[in-house]
């Protein structure tokens, strides 16, 4: 863009230095090539000075001037051209971060998520462990309750055995002590029989 400037500005001078060359010249040529006065450009030899002078302060505004601006502006070129590759160079960093960034960010929530559902998991293992515990404790008190139950049972059983037999053998005792009909004794033993019966 700079290069295209530079360009247009070195035409445009060249062209300028052109006319002011050829201006007298075609002053000189209008005026029949002789000497009149009166005229803005006089042609005579001050004409000739006059133009060497204009090329001489062209060629100096050159070498000072001209020559200076196009390097600066080379230069600035140059700087700018350097900004935009650091911009553009800063802008891919950039992108490259942002994409690492986000990668960092998708990894941290897959870890995220398998800890969760490894979470999940130990939680619902230790939920059935305290379960089977849980059913196996009540298993085992149903079956001390149930065992306790039938030894209580088989106690009371056993002590209803020896009072009947006690019973049993107070109702004979009493039958050898009084000599009684084979009515009462019939009796008696038929009440001995009930009451162990039941």
């Amino acid at each position: 863009m700079y290069q295209r400037e530079r360009q247009r500005i070195s035409t445009v001078a060249r062209v300028a230095v052109l006319l002011v060359l050829l201006a007298p010249c075609v002053a000189w040529a209008a005026a029949g090539g002789g000497h009149e006065s009166g005229g803005l450009i006089s042609l005579d030899k001050s004409l000739i000075i006059q133009f060497l002078n204009f090329i001489i302060l062209l060629l100096i505004l050159q070498r000072l001037l001209y020559k200076p601006f196009l390097a600066k502006m080379a230069e600035r070129t140059q700087a700018i051209q350097k900004s935009l590759d650091e911009a553009q160079a800063a802008r891919a960093q950039a992108a490259r971060q942002q994409e690492e960034n986000e990668a960092r960010l998708r990894a941290a929530h897959a870890e995220a998520a398998a800890i969760r559902a490894q979470a999940l998991k130990d939680a619902a293992d230790e939920q059935k462990r305290l379960v089977d515990a849980a059913r196996a404790e009540s298993q085992r008190l149903v079956e001390t309750a149930k065992a306790q139950m039938d030894a209580d049972v088989r106690r009371a059983r056993d002590e209803l055995r020896r009072e009947v037999a006690d019973l049993a053998t107070a109702v004979a005792e009493k039958l050898v002590r009084r000599s009684l009909r084979d009515e009462d004794h019939r009796r008696i033993v038929a009440d001995a029989i009930a009451k162990v019966g039941s």
